[in-house]
């Protein structure tokens, strides 16, 4: 058993589940150090690992994550992924329309409100709040590790993806009052500029392909680093009409999901426009637009 995965799980459900490592310590009768040293990875008795699971409401196989752990909820996959993206050399990854780690800077403050906008009235809550807050301040933090480490990215972007980004715009609900809908549209078009950017400056360890093929509507990723690799699927997404609110996310070491996912990434970025070709399609979207 890889003890320091088990940590960082816990730690992930934990945060799902709004609880602090003292809530851990209360219900378990443990004290709070120890629940410190199960995150950090320290070895425990596996009976203490079926209370956990318990607690947190997952199988014992799921904490331990034998073959694929699962995520019902938004807050502890992307504390998952922050975690994974820590350590990873390289991410190959397909999101609708772009990843949150090659947006602009602006790009956060328009997806809270998109967000917020995303919950139904009648469903607004303290829960709700916790929800948003906390992904975003995961997303931050993702966007921070992610600087400091610069790990490569191999990113798909679709065609027809962008379009649909740019005729919403940057909204989490439809039928915003118009002078919101113009604001969010020119700020989708802002993004779409910043993506050309991108790959016209090529940044060093930053590859970015453009698919005008069918793009699979899930987003997935492969996380590679030293001796390991995982693939994380999942139905949240942080585009226009955004969704951390319902779905189930996997991430496994599978070896046939590893070697399929990367087919059909290779299979993508085969037919993929690069550099100024790339560009140009998203330069010409952009007119159309």
């Amino acid at each position: 058993m890889d003890f320091a995965d088990i940590g960082e799980r816990l730690r992930a459900y934990r945060l799902g589940k709004e609880l602090r490592s003292d809530d851990i310590a209360d219900r378990l009768n443990i004290s709070r150090a120890a629940v410190y040293k199960l995150e950090r990875g320290e070895i425990v008795k596996i009976e203490t690992l079926g209370r956990l699971a318990n607690l947190l409401g997952v199988s014992l196989q799921n904490l331990l994550g034998i073959e694929a752990e699962y995520h019902n909820n938004a807050v502890s996959y992307f504390e998952r992924m922050r975690q994974l993206e820590s350590r990873c050399v390289r991410v190959l990854a397909n999101f609708d329309p772009i990843s949150f780690l090659l947006t602009s800077r602006a790009y956060s403050g328009f997806l809270r409100k998109m967000l917020e906008e995303n919950v139904p009235e009648a469903l607004v809550d303290d829960a709700s709040k916790y929800q948003v807050d906390r992904v975003l301040e995961i997303l931050s933090e993702r966007r921070k590790s992610f600087e400091a480490t610069r790990p490569g990215v191999l990113s798909l972007i679709g065609l027809r993806q962008v379009e649909q980004f740019l005729h919403h715009g940057l909204v989490g609900k439809l039928n915003l009052p118009p002078g919101q809908q113009l604001e969010r549209k020119i700020a989708a078009r802002d993004e779409v500029m910043h993506m050309i950017e991108l790959i016209e400056s090529e940044p060093v360890g930053i590859q970015i392909g453009i698919v005008s093929d069918n793009v699979p509507n899930e987003n997935f990723q492969i996380f590679e680093e030293a001796g390991k690799t995982h693939v994380a699927v999942s139905p949240f997404r942080l585009g226009e009409m955004p969704n951390i609110r319902s779905g189930i996310a996997t991430i496994t070491t599978s070896p046939d999901a590893i070697n399929m996912y990367r087919g059909l990434i290779q299979q993508l970025w085969a037919g993929a426009a690069k550099g100024k070709e790339g560009a140009a399609l998203l330069r010409e979207l952009l007119q159309r637009s």
